[in-house]
């Protein structure tokens, strides 16, 4: 790994701490949308998926040390081991599926790109559901029908 390398990585760890901040809130939810899944989606699809997972390891370390980059300036290890660090942990995985999009993207049509960078972008977004929700059910011993109802409703999900 080459200094390149390891700037841009920390350079969307960065970006991903300040995205993380913002916040669009939703009419049909309590629940906002933070920029920190646009943030990731983007490591992944910049970066590939082995630098995009790194660049998301180097956020989550960040955060489990105590700084504040999670959202809400929240940080701390109990971010991450409560009941909504399923959505933390699933980061780095859905920037390596993000990231499994970024060759063929170089290599294809700009509309074409963009078809294929958006299915990725979903898919990672569903991971990080899919894990997010399983390990809010495991942790707060909920059946998952509960756990999806609970992670979509819920405003500690927020501080994600």
């Amino acid at each position: 790994m080459n200094t390149a390398v390891m700037t841009r990585a920390a350079l969307m760890a960065a970006v991903m701490a300040v995205a993380a901040q913002i916040s669009v809130p939703l009419p049909f939810t309590p629940v906002p949308f933070t920029m920190g899944v646009v943030a990731l989606i983007l490591s992944g699809l910049l970066l590939g998926p082995r630098y995009g997972a790194l660049a998301l390891a180097i956020y989550l370390l960040i955060g489990a040390v105590g700084v504040p980059v999670f959202a809400n300036f929240s940080g701390g290890l109990g971010h991450i081991l409560g009941p909504t660090g399923g959505y933390l942990i699933s980061y780095p995985f859905a920037a390596t599926i993000a990231g499994l999009a970024a060759g063929p993207i170089h290599c294809s049509s700009r509309g074409r790109g963009m078809v294929f960078g958006t299915l990725w972008g979903f898919l990672a977004l569903a991971v990080i559901y899919a894990l997010g929700v399983l390990w809010l059910s495991v942790q707060s011993q909920l059946p998952i029908g509960v756990a999806v109802a609970q992670g979509e409703y819920c405003p500690s999900c927020c501080s994600t």
